[in-house]
């Protein structure tokens, strides 16, 4: 059997790619971080990988500088840094998993980093950015369909782009392809469907995709659906114009998704699921919003004595 460390990493992508049913995105940076280790060790053999090879990479990745900070000394971030040594874990594991001779995986320890904060609004701001699309014209009624459909489902924003105007909204659910692949069900709120029907009502385009240019956005040759920064530029422009002085995305609004459910009494296995994270790890940094809010009931109610 092969010990061919590029050979090894190419069947590695596809087993990612065929068995795993991995999303190009991510067969890229795996590829993109494998590559690297491979060329700063120069190892050909797969036998060879020591843990002084990971130890020598993991200092030279803590030296590096981020993207275009080489003027400010910025170094990669630690959460950066991990992203690589995920990539190498992966691919070391698949070894194993082929029974072939290399450094074990658990070997390779992740930095620790920082506990991850949640940016979030208010819900009076919330408020005010929902009702932010004012007036009866068809980009505002395609706006605010686009914010109320963000909030009712907690859609990534990906996987808002990717919606077509055929869905039945007025069943309350649909299904969503998402992350992974894996296949969710979301449900609409009845401000949302009536913000969609509205929206598509005035409509008078044939195409596909739920969310559209109008006639003033396109620009010659350009496709027809709203693309990820579209959808940021919108959520961001009724941000400031419902006077927040926060930064506003997408993300942002799945957030405040997430919290509003946990905050309202949903149980986290079921937050997780809306979502459609795999890891209920991802999930529970919403609980410290909550753990908070109950903190904050404690001290207000609980006996002085």
């Amino acid at each position: 059997m092969t010990s061919d460390a590029y050979k090894l990493k190419r069947e590695f992508l596809e087993y990612l790619e065929i068995e795993k049913g991995s999303s190009l995105k991510t067969i890229e940076n795996y590829d993109r971080y494998i590559t690297r280790f491979l060329e700063f060790i120069k190892v050909k053999d797969v036998k060879n990988i020591t843990d002084e090879n990971v130890r020598e990479f993991r200092l030279f990745l803590n030296r590096q500088c981020a993207g275009n900070n080489r003027q400010t000394g910025e170094t990669l971030k630690k959460k950066t840094q991990n992203y690589y040594l995920i990539g190498i874990r992966g691919f070391l594991k698949y070894l194993t998993k082929k029974k072939i001779e290399s450094l074990p995986a658990e070997r390779i320890e992740l930095a620790k980093v920082p506990e991850r904060q949640l940016d979030l609004i208010s819900q009076i701001e919330l408020e005010r950015l929902l009702s932010a699309p004012e007036g009866n014209s068809l980009k505002s009624l395609r706006d605010r369909a686009i914010l109320q459909l963000l909030f009712s489902t907690g859609l990534r924003v990906s996987e808002l782009c990717s919606l077509t105007r055929d869905l039945n909204f007025s069943a309350g659910e649909f299904s969503i392809r998402g992350k992974g692949s894996k296949i969710r069900v979301v449900f609409v709120s009845e401000e949302a469907n009536k913000s969609i029907k509205e929206y598509l009502k005035n409509r008078k385009d044939m195409d596909d995709a739920l969310f559209v240019k109008i006639a003033e956005e396109k620009s010659i040759n350009e496709r027809e659906g709203l693309a990820r920064r579209s959808i940021e530029r919108i959520v961001k422009h009724y941000a400031i114009k419902a006077g927040i002085s926060k930064r506003v995305t997408p993300h942002i609004i799945r957030h405040c998704f997430a919290t509003d459910l946990l905050q309202n009494g949903a149980d986290i296995r079921s937050v997780q699921m809306m979502l459609g994270h795999s890891n209920i790890s991802t999930t529970q940094i919403y609980t410290h919003i909550t753990d908070k809010q109950l903190q904050e009931i404690h001290k207000r109610f609980h006996s002085k004595k």
